[in-house]
């Protein structure tokens, strides 16, 4: 347990540099980032989303999420459904490319992960999944516990 932060902070800085370039590598055919990529994926899977949604699924912040939008709109990808209201809350869907992309994204997804969990039971996942979602929701609580003026450290 003394090299606890050291372990933790490690793995999971270098899980999160190993996802970035991947995602980086598989996608240079259509000249995507990171961003690019998790848009496309989840208004493949979701059949449309609101750029708020998009917000939300993604984890990105309001920015990211506008310039992502603006580039794979600009590159055919994705269409607003209204011009009338507002753009933030226009349903958004994917074009014909914007359909073969996402559905490659998601190919290349299910693959990743069917490697990445070699090795590990349905219940070695799931237990996985769980431990770190208690762990996300802890340094959340921490993180606004530390907002309002109450430092855990």
């Amino acid at each position: 347990m003394k090299h606890r932060f050291e372990t933790f902070t490690v793995l999971i800085t270098k899980i999160s540099r190993n996802v970035k370039r991947l995602k980086n590598k598989e996608m240079a055919e259509y000249d995507l980032k990171g961003p690019h990529i998790s848009c496309l994926y989840y208004l493949y899977t979701a059949k449309g989303l609101t750029a708020t949604q998009l917000c939300e699924r993604c984890e990105e912040d309001k920015a990211t999420i506008s310039r992502a939008i603006e580039y794979l709109e600009g590159r055919g990808f994705l269409t607003c459904q209204s011009k009338s209201i507002k753009r933030y809350n226009s349903l958004l869907t994917l074009t014909e490319k914007g359909e073969e992309a996402g559905k490659k994204i998601a190919e290349k997804i299910d693959r990743i992960l069917e490697d990445v969990g070699e090795g590990l039971s349905e219940e070695d996942r799931l237990s996985f999944y769980k431990s770190l979602a208690i762990i996300s929701e802890n340094l959340e609580k921490i993180e606004r516990k530390s907002k309002n003026g109450k430092s855990n450290i």
